[in-house]
């Protein structure tokens, strides 16, 4: 019995130990939750105010745009795959790598070539450990991605997709991301990025080229009542240029910012879970404890009393 107390106390010191590191991850996700879902959620009147603009232009320029035309030249498709650096964040890195497979799968079904890209060390590792070709990868900023990265990450998206199909040129771009909705819900997204679809000023649908003029007319005239005028120097068509490529690093830099949240939630709620596991698990290995060290001073004075009965008796 006394080499049980001693089990069941290394398993208090260990489990305690543990408890601690899950209670410092927990405070570490709290004090990032805060800034990681005020940075997704400010960047929402940006996307609204661009996605305004980009309609306005819209109505007076020619939409042929490279970013929004379907390419029939090639089969290969860019997907990025948006994951946590580390773990202890619960399901978050493998529901996206669940959604990530489920669309490579489809993809091929339909006789296309998925090309991945992933941020993150969990989805570069998953990838690379199953022998799939990584085409590139972006790691150490899940949580808190940095201006440089993003920009980085969407301009070399949009580089694929506007480069030639004998250089490696793309016809689609995906982006598998966990869209944050509050600290309890996070919702893994599949979103086709480009060609480009634009977003509804008047709501969260979404226009496609051929509906942007007469989407845009429709809310103009429900929101104002008349059609505004304006006048684009050097040009409709040049502004549009500009816009359009600011719009799709828009949308991947608000993918990335709701990723960031969501997992600094899922952490924080996994390791919330984990510290009070550990406290049940304290518990009960310290009642473990109690009722082998009871029964070891129950032991002890049985045999004291058989030992002076059995000198009584003689």
């Amino acid at each position: 019995m006394a080499g049980n107390q001693r089990v069941y106390k290394q398993r208090i010191r260990s489990t305690q130990t543990l408890q601690k590191v899950f209670r410092a991850m927990e405070l570490i996700a709290s004090s990032r939750i805060g800034a990681a879902r005020r940075n997704a959620q400010e960047a929402g009147p940006y996307d609204h105010a661009l996605s305004q603009a980009v309609a306005a232009v819209g109505t007076y320029a020619h939409l042929d745009h490279p970013v929004t035309r379907e390419r029939t030249d090639t089969d290969r498709v860019a997907v990025l795959v948006v994951t946590s650096d580390r773990g202890m964040a619960g399901a978050y890195s493998a529901t996206i790598l669940r959604e990530s497979e489920r669309l490579l799968d489809q993809l091929v079904e339909d006789g296309k070539k998925p090309v991945v890209f992933t941020f993150g060390r969990r989805a570069a590792g998953y990838f690379t450990f199953r022998e799939r070709e990584v085409e590139r990868s972006w790691t150490g900023e899940s949580d808190r991605p940095s201006g440089e990265s993003i920009d980085e990450v969407a301009t070399a998206l949009l580089d694929y997709f506007l480069a030639p199909a004998d250089v490696g040129g793309v016809a689609e771009v995906h982006i598998v991301f966990t869209r944050y909705v509050s600290m309890v819900s996070q919702v893994p997204e599949v979103r086709r990025m480009l060609p480009l679809t634009v977003v509804d000023v008047d709501g969260p649908g979404e226009l496609n080229r051929e509906d942007i003029a007469a989407g845009t007319e429709h809310v103009r005239a429900q929101d104002t009542g008349a059609q505004p005028l304006y006048e684009f120097e050097p040009s409709p068509d040049a502004v549009l240029d500009a816009l359009l490529t600011r719009y799709v690093s828009s949308r991947i830099r608000n993918a990335l910012l709701q990723a960031a949240a969501s997992e600094l939630a899922s952490r924080q709620q996994a390791m919330h879970t984990a510290t009070d596991n550990a406290e049940d698990l304290i518990i009960t290995y310290t009642r473990l404890a109690n009722a082998a060290r009871q029964g070891d001073i129950t032991q002890e004075i049985t045999e004291i009393v058989s030992g002076a009965d059995a000198l009584g008796a003689e």
